[in-house]
């Protein structure tokens, strides 16, 4: 089990900022009743709430010295719910904002409703050990509306069949040649040995764009949807020269057949099947998920032979080493207060103190697992065993998705490869590269882009399977460019400059 907080001071934190609620009122204001609660607006991601003051509730309050009155949202409502309540300034202390993508709430951050908190977060031992990164990556102009929910930077990586390789004689493949390599050797080489010509190499699917693709084209150089070109413009990733070489090896492999043929229309449930099927032997994906692709072939197959690389380092010629982010930079939303319901800056150091006490070890694992001898057990080797599934779900898993970080605690494991994932994820955080614009503003952006994207990712689909050449994806892009991804560039720019100027 690897420990990545200290608690002794973050509780010692929490203890002395509760004793400055004493003079608040209930509303977070001046004057009225001693207050010694904090109000929590969160997403709800599970069938049921949990019963009120329930095992972990309680848990919770009696953990972090705080009585906590959660205001459960339905996951399926809440956008809806959330927009209602920023429009009436219904909120409670603490709100969470958990799309980084959402220009509606990006705005709704910087209308100045929200403490920017960036200033008090030293003053908390956990809170002050936010990772630098995911601090930039969730400022909006330059400026911090909320305490990040902080999640791994860069989760994925390449899984290659290592029975596959094995069976053809070949090594782990490293370098986007090597990949190539492996590619076509699993479509031409009969790897599962069954004398059909039946299996190919990456086995990709209709999003290819936006993961599978993306991610190879970081090898590459190319940047994770916007970054900062030579001339200082923040540029779309998929006009740069080094999306287009991706592009063009990419497509070599399809020509090859070591590119599934109908990756434009497959679904990701058609995608794993196939995987699990032995339909391909390299997929770009979550290194995490070369555990669940096992238990899915196992339940097709009891005797699988399937066995994964996984492969975490991939670089491209002289290139560095770098992987882009697939979390927002490790962003996974916002705990944002409003300066409707905490007032003062004593009430904001207060409510941060409590949000710096979710980042110990005894919070974060009663979030996670629950009761130690009620929902699960604990082993010499750190690993967790549920006592209780159902009653786990029903009083434990509701908490899971409100975690201020999900990073506070590893534990062990005994399933396949979850281990090895999260030893190499953690090492690839260092060479994440995130989105140069996700902290920026656009107005062009918010109104165009959806548009702007889907009409790339139509050209990118094209120009791989045949349908067009280069010079006309460069054509489309000029036709991007004039449509608003210019208005974009200038829009990013002079935003990034007024942030970092």
């Amino acid at each position: 089990m690897t420990i990545r907080r200290r608690t002794a001071a973050a509780i010692a934190v929490t203890a002395a900022a509760a004793t400055v609620l004493a003079g608040c009122g209930a509303d977070g204001g001046s004057g009225g009743d001693a207050r010694s609660s904090v109000t929590w607006m969160t997403i709800l991601h599970t069938p049921t709430t949990p019963d009120t003051d329930g095992i972990i509730e309680t848990a919770l309050q009696e953990h972090t010295g705080f009585d906590i009155e959660f205001q459960w949202i339905p996951a399926a409502s809440m956008d809806e719910k959330l927009n209602a309540a920023l429009a009436s300034d219904s909120l409670a202390d603490i709100v969470a904002m958990p799309k980084p993508d959402s220009s509606t709430l990006r705005r709704a951050l910087a209308s100045g409703q929200f403490w920017d908190v960036e200033e008090y977060l030293d003053e908390f031992p956990n809170l002050a050990e936010i990772d630098p990164q995911t601090l930039e990556a969730a400022k909006i102009d330059g400026h911090l509306y909320g305490v990040p929910r902080q999640q791994v930077k860069a989760r994925y990586g390449v899984l290659v069949r290592q029975d596959w390789l094995d069976a053809l004689g070949l090594e782990t493949p490293h370098t986007t040649e090597e990949l190539a390599e492996v590619a076509r050797a699993f479509a031409e080489d009969d790897p599962d040995g069954d004398g059909e010509d039946d299996t190919t190499g990456f086995y990709d699917r209709s999003e290819s764009f936006d993961y599978n693709f993306r991610t190879l084209s970081g090898y590459f150089g190319a940047g994770s949807k916007f970054e900062l070109n030579d001339d200082g413009e923040v540029i779309a990733s998929f006009t740069t020269d080094a999306f287009k070489e991706a592009m063009e090896w990419y497509r070599g492999l399809y020509e090859d057949g070591a590119v599934n043929n109908e990756f434009v229309t497959v679904q990701k449930s058609n995608q794993r099947d196939a995987i699990a099927q032995d339909k391909g032997g390299l997929v770009v994906t979550g290194l995490f998920d070369a555990s669940s692709l096992l238990a899915l072939a196992q339940s097709a197959d009891p005797d699988t032979t399937m066995d994964w690389a996984l492969v975490n380092d991939v670089t491209h010629g002289d290139g560095p080493r770098r992987v882009l982010s697939d979390t927002n930079g490790g962003l996974g939303g916002w705990y944002a207060i409003p300066k409707s319901q905490v007032k003062t800056e004593d009430d904001l150091r207060t409510v941060l103190g409590f949000l710096d006490s979710l980042l110990d070890e005894e919070s974060f694992a009663l979030m996670t697992n629950g009761i130690e001898g009620t929902h699960y057990e604990l082993d010499d080797e750190g690993v967790v065993t549920i006592l209780d599934q159902p009653m786990w779900e029903q009083e434990v898993q509701p908490f899971a998705s409100s975690r201020v970080s999900d990073r506070v605690v590893t534990y062990a494991s005994t399933t396949p490869y979850v281990d090895e994932a999260n030893e190499l994820m953690t090492e690839q955080e260092e060479f994440a590269v995130i989105n140069v614009a996700q902290s920026l503003t656009s107005e062009t952006y918010d109104a165009r882009w959806t548009e702007l994207e889907q009409k790339a990712r139509d050209a990118y689909n094209k120009y791989v399977v045949g349908q067009i050449e280069m010079s006309d994806y460069e054509a489309i892009m000029d036709d991007i460019a004039g449509d608003g991804l210019d208005q974009i560039t200038e829009e990013f720019t002079a935003s990034y400059e007024a942030a970092n100027g």
